[in-house]
């Protein structure tokens, strides 16, 4: 048998949610099957797989020890890992990241370590935040993604209540997306609210924008304003009122200005002999506006941050107004 006693980072969620992160080499449905027959116990009596764990509960678990697994090869390489990192703002519950283009956010098919989320791990482990052997459910976590060819501003947790809250306002649309993008040609409206509806095609990995819904697609906002030209091209500001996958690259292709360095939405191959390696594409301001200020995250609203515009590849071509 053992017993789990329940952390602060374990606190708040559901019991089948703690212990598909705790007891990784148990397989999901002999989970849900020792909660049935009473082999996990919360505190020592019958629990439901949904019953939502506090602070200081206990569960024992009679299940066979070859379920419990080691600790992982990821965490064993966190204290090598020489941590590269581009901090915009820090406190004591979250991290936002300055995440370069050509940088994963998680790890792919390839078991790559070279990941910001890694990067991250091995930072406050080395700086005495973060314990692997002390935890039993949680890591620090990111709280938005951003594509491999894009940069701009990641959120990171560094606890499972910031992670859940942080979600939850994301969610919930408090927090304003602003990035910068340069587009090939000249937009006839200088700023304008885009509208349209978006499907994505799964095994293309690639998505489809039309004026008229479609069957499964989803609808799409994208407002915009220039802020620098050239002869041929323009920068812009963009706030992502919605978030859908690849939504700014595909909303400006529709209206006939794909950005530039973009293969998938475009064509490429003048902007790759011009140096372009990237899609030209940078998220680079958060806005935080919680309709509630109550809570643990409170205090961030009303603040925005911004990557500064120096630090963004593209922007250096153009006469930029931000």
């Amino acid at each position: 048998m053992r017993e789990l006693k329940i952390g602060k980072n374990d606190a708040g969620q559901r019991l089948d949610k703690f212990l598909s992160k705790a007891v990784k080499g148990m397989p999901v449905s002999m989970m849900y099957k020792s909660i049935r027959t009473k082999k996990i116990k919360v505190n020592r009596k019958r629990a439901e797989q949904g019953m939502v764990l506090c602070e200081g509960d206990t569960v024992q678990l009679f299940i066979r020890e070859e379920f419990f697994d080691s600790p992982s090869a990821d965490d064993s390489a966190l204290s090598r890992i020489e941590p590269k990192l581009n901090i915009v703002y820090e406190d004591e519950n979250i991290m936002l990241l300055n995440k370069r283009p050509g940088v994963l956010v998680h790890e792919d098919t390839a078991g790559n370590e070279n990941t910001l989320i890694m990067h991250v791990k091995a930072y406050l482990v080395q700086k005495g935040e973060y314990d692997p052997e002390d935890e039993q459910s949680f890591a620090p976590s990111l709280c938005n993604r951003i594509d491999r060819n894009t940069g701009g501003i990641v959120i990171a947790a560094k606890n499972a209540a910031a992670l859940r809250e942080m979600n939850e306002h994301i969610k919930q649309g408090d927090i304003g997306k602003f990035y910068m993008c340069a587009v090939h040609g000249r937009l006839e409206k200088k700023s304008a609210t885009l509208k349209g509806w978006l499907f994505k095609d799964s095994k293309t990995n690639k998505v489809y924008v039309t004026d008229e819904k479609q069957k499964g697609s989803k609808e799409i906002i994208t407002a915009y304003r220039v802020v620098g030209e050239k002869k041929d091209s323009s920068l812009l500001e963009v706030n992502l009122v919605t978030g859908r996958t690849h939504q700014i690259r595909a909303h400006m292709s529709h209206i006939g200005h794909p950005l530039i360095g973009d293969g998938k939405y475009g064509i490429n191959r003048d902007d790759r002999a011009k140096g372009y390696k990237y899609q030209a594409l940078y998220a680079y301001r958060l806005c935080f506006n919680m309709k509630d200020d109550s809570g643990l995250l409170g205090y961030l609203s009303g603040k925005s941050f911004s990557v500064p515009k120096d630090e963004i590849w593209f922007v250096g071509e153009f006469n930029a107004k931000i």
